[in-house]
């Protein structure tokens, strides 16, 4: 529907009365041939490429509270493919492409900003890791490119690079397509595309139970009633133990705090995604001009989503020593955001042991950059009852057999890990 300015402004006064609902609020069936436990972005991207590219239509994806009220709306909004190990690549890379083709895909703009992606080296050790990272991106194809400190610098201005700063850089290396994506616009754009090929969106309906007889899941449970399915897809982030715990299961994940916090809207002054190669800290200017800072993940498991001071200090001090200029803002709000941690820091997508139950978790850290490579993933299984190649690595029974994705250095981990 197109309005015009009149319309526009009239409709902003009155509360958006007039406007029609972006997905409908529908009745839910007695029986789905899959059921979505999770309507954040990876549980609606999931339905959505279930109905667009393999036509299984009669899928409800249920969420406890609004949709993308979970970590899609708790996160930094980073998204990049610069990882090294080659099962990594394939996965973020895909996600990435993905990423580039989604506003005119789903016709919703997701405001996905190629603005790059930079992590500082701030030591030889540093450089040389650098170095082999991005060797290992470019043999796979992928977009990397080493940087001095002088290039830094003229890519940065406002970052300390003197001789005398608290952590001296010595360069970096780039991604330049990697940028931001605004993460509400995410889940709101693939929970309007997949409803309008008929996904039935149910909001306010908590799983309290999953169904199984003789080994199979047969339905869940909600606070709204029962509801059978012939599969069900766990995709709950930081909330996949517990409810995997509803039909017997124990994950290796252990659910932990990462938090992030905003200044106040300031005019441009970074342009570019910084993070580092020895700080557990990242930054990054949102399209409302306000800075972004995220940080260490809380050292113990909790689903408190409180966060605790000292991180958010620690964040703010290292964000100051890399950008002075930082010191000037006031903070305006904090966050955390309740993640799968897996063992190995890589994540599971796969079926589990109970038959017609399926996992989508463990992704630590980096579940938001890889939201629509994630979602054509776990629809390919849903639909076709077989891990696409690129999946087949993040199986669940790795940590048994011992062939782990073990990818050190790309983020912060749990310091008890």
């Amino acid at each position: 529907m197109k309005y015009s300015a009149f319309n526009l402004i009239r409709e902003g006064l009155s509360g958006h009365k007039g406007w029609p609902m972006a997905w409908r609020d529908p009745e839910p069936k007695s029986h789905y041939d899959i059921v979505v436990i999770g309507g954040g972005g990876h549980g609606l991207a999931t339905a959505y490429y279930l109905a667009a590219l393999h036509g299984v239509r009669n899928v409800a994806v249920l969420e406890r509270s609004w949709i993308g009220g979970g970590n899609t709306g708790r996160n930094t909004t980073i998204v990049r493919s610069n990882y090294r190990q080659p099962e990594l690549h394939a996965l973020m890379e895909l996600s990435l492409k993905r990423w580039e083709g989604m506003s005119d895909e789903i016709n919703y703009n997701v405001m996905f900003s190629q603005r790059g992606s930079l992590v500082l080296g701030h030591s030889d050790s540093d450089m040389l890791q650098l170095a082999q990272r991005g060797d290992a991106m470019r043999a796979d194809g992928i977009d990397a490119e080493l940087m001095s400190r002088d290039q830094v610098a003229k890519l940065i201005p406002l970052l300390d690079v003197s001789r005398t700063a608290r952590y001296p850089v010595q360069g970096g290396l780039i991604q330049r397509r990697g940028g931001t994506a605004r993460h509400d616009a995410v889940a709101w754009g693939y929970a309007r595309a997949a409803d309008r090929l008929g996904v039935d969106i149910l909001q306010q309906y908590e799983v309290t139970g999953i169904d199984v007889v003789g080994g199979r899941a047969t339905g869940v449970r909600t606070s709204r009633g029962a509801i059978g399915a012939d599969k069900i897809a766990i995709c709950v982030a930081g909330h996949s133990g517990r409810v995997a715990a509803m039909a017997g299961l124990r994950l290796p994940v252990e659910s932990h705090l990462l938090q992030a916090f905003v200044s106040e809207p300031v005019k441009p002054m970074i342009d570019t995604v910084i993070m580092t190669q020895s700080l557990h800290c990242y930054i990054s200017q949102s399209d409302k001009g306000e800075i972004v800072l995220g940080g260490d993940p809380d050292a113990y498991p909790t689903y408190s989503q409180r966060g605790a001071p000292h991180i958010i200090e620690k964040a703010a001090a290292e964000a100051l020593a890399l950008v002075p200029a930082l010191s000037r803002l006031r903070m305006l709000r904090s966050w955390a955001g309740t993640t799968d941690m897996s063992f190995d820091g890589s994540p599971i997508i796969d079926r589990t042991p109970v038959d017609g139950l399926y996992l989508n978790g463990g992704w630590c850290y980096g579940g938001f950059k890889a939201t629509p490579g994630s979602g054509f993933l776990y629809a390919h299984l849903l639909a076709k009852g077989e891990n696409h190649p690129v999946a087949a690595p993040f199986r669940l029974d790795r940590f048994e057999t011992g062939h782990t994705i073990d990818e050190p250095g790309v983020g912060p981990m749990p310091q008890n890990r």
